[in-house]
């Protein structure tokens, strides 16, 4: 007889319930007659919200109990943040499903005046729970707030507790208060999803900035944003229910984490970041860094064989040569703005200010910056829709992408077609510039081509080399070039393709 009860234990915090209560809706889902009774019980974590993390010896800190009460049978399963499992598993424990996994990256969030303290000069407060987040974002932070009287200080806060007591530290009209919280944005996103949880936390949110930490700067923890359901391993009758809700994919890209931070010297894991998630064209992409790393981390993708020879052409110097000419716009219509490149936003046309602003890049996202321009997220360079997801998470409150505002250059209007946003403004053009002939001969003797652009490669098609190797980053460009018939190898960057020669 099909079993009717499920006791599912949980962590009693508003983010820890929030999370069960929509891995019990799942299960209910798949086992229409099925009673889920939820467990709630409190681990060392939970009890000691005053050591930091990064003081903390115990690896399970907020999972022991947790498995204690499932090894004695007072629940059945037990549902877990995945990072919050030490690394080595109990093997009477199994992970017997991992849902779908939510959005790995972390934000910050702001206080509302949080610009005009930066026009002061005054010093940030930042809180956060982690040695990973203490280097890399307030290294991020450093250099990609805006720029207005001199460069922002800042200061780390050690940060503990639940996710709505660390919001509530954001207080507009409390000088000890907090200036931004560091936050994964997954856990956000399940208590928007819960009543509790958006109750408890929608009006700490209100009128907040924002900044969508860009994974290339600030990978998160490995296994961020995933769950991890444990039964025991002889309750072969639990496992058959739970089962349905494992995402294989969702376990795969984990397991390509916590390998990576694996392979690291012990000394340097204690504070890595590992973040892989899957790109059209590039499958697999992991983002890793280390606490020693004073620079962007490694970036690791199914890549090509590397050749034995190459003699490249590489479009940077040809295209530092265009110059580019500003079109005039005297008004931009409201709602959200995406920044396909820096010089869409020139600096005669109308002030971004107290606008959402996306980019495509870091080195757009620190140009705008430069200028005063508070950017709230980028695409990591790997194209428009690689970002999408995050952008209708709807946490953030942005609008539905027919209301964003894309600025880009002239001409390349109708490459947007088929993104979902509806107005598109080209606000530069660039001045053609013909090829020299030791520029097109120098192209006729490549072996090798990086393309930035279809408008580069189609300057320059009729010289390139029969047989030749064509590479690209993903997006348009990639698109494009496929639609005339090449087959080129995708890299996540110019810089991943010129580290890839030999």
């Amino acid at each position: 007889m099909p079993r009717q009860r499920l006791r599912l234990g949980t962590r009693g915090s508003l983010l820890a319930v929030a999370q069960s209560r929509q891995v019990a809706e799942r299960l209910r889902q798949h086992h229409r007659e099925l009673q889920v009774e939820l467990v709630t019980v409190e681990t060392a974590g939970d009890l000691d919200q005053a050591t930091p993390l990064k003081s903390v010896a115990n690896p399970g800190f907020f999972s022991d109990e947790l498995q204690s009460v499932l090894r004695a049978g007072t629940v059945d399963a037990v549902v877990h943040s995945r990072k919050d499992l030490p690394t080595g598993l109990p093997s009477d424990l199994p992970v017997t499903a991992m849902p779908l996994r939510a959005n790995p990256r972390d934000v910050v969030v702001f206080r509302a005046d949080v610009e005009e303290r930066l026009k002061r000069g005054q010093t940030l407060r930042i809180g956060t729970s982690s040695n990973r987040r203490e280097k890399f974002v307030l290294q991020f932070l450093a250099e990609h707030l805006p720029a207005f009287t001199k460069p922002p200080v800042l200061e780390a806060h050690s940060l503990r507790g639940p996710v709505d007591q660390r919001l509530h530290k954001l207080r507009d009209k409390d000088p000890a208060g907090l200036d931004g919280v560091v936050l994964a944005l997954a856990g956000l996103e399940r208590l928007w999803s819960d009543i509790d949880g958006r109750n408890a936390i929608a009006d700490e949110l209100k009128n907040r900035r924002w900044m969508v930490l860009p994974l290339e700067a600030c990978p998160a923890a490995p296994g961020q944003g995933a769950l991890a359901l444990q039964t025991r391993r002889e309750d072969t009758q639990t496992q058959s229910l739970v089962a349905p809700l494992h995402d294989a994919n969702t376990a795969r890209l984990v397991e390509e984490e916590y390998a990576a931070v694996a392979s690291l010297a012990p000394e340097r894991r204690n504070s890595a970041a590992a973040t892989a998630i899957d790109m059209p064209n590039l499958d697999t992409l992991l983002f890793l860094r280390t606490a020693d790393h004073h620079s962007i981390g490694q970036v690791a993708w199914p890549r090509p064989p590397t050749p034995v020879t190459a003699l490249p052409w590489d479009s940077t110097e040809w295209m530092s040569q265009q110059q580019a000419e500003e079109i005039a716009c005297d008004a931009l219509p409201d709602g959200p703005v995406f920044v396909a490149n820096a010089r869409a936003a020139h600096a005669s046309m109308p002030s971004l200010s107290n606008r959402r602003v996306w980019v495509s890049g870091l080195p757009s996202w620190r140009t705008l910056a430069e200028r005063g321009v508070w950017v709230e997220g980028c695409a990591d360079s790997l194209g428009f829709a690689s970002i999408v997801p995050t952008l209708t998470v709807p946490v953030l409150g942005l609008p539905p992408l027919t209301d964003w505002l894309v600025l880009t250059r002239n001409g390349a209007e109708h490459s947007w077609r088929g993104s979902g946003v509806h107005r598109v403004l080209g606000t530069y053009r660039l001045r053609p510039r013909e090829p020299d002939a030791a520029e097109r001969a120098a192209v006729a003797a490549a072996t090798h081509y990086y393309w930035s652009s279809v408008r580069q490669y189609d300057t320059f098609a009729k010289n390139t080399a029969r047989g030749a190797h064509h590479a690209c980053g993903p997006g348009k460009t990639a698109a494009g070039l496929m639609a005339k018939g090449l087959a080129p190898d995708v890299f996540p960057s110019r810089e991943a393709w010129r580290q890839w020669l030999p």
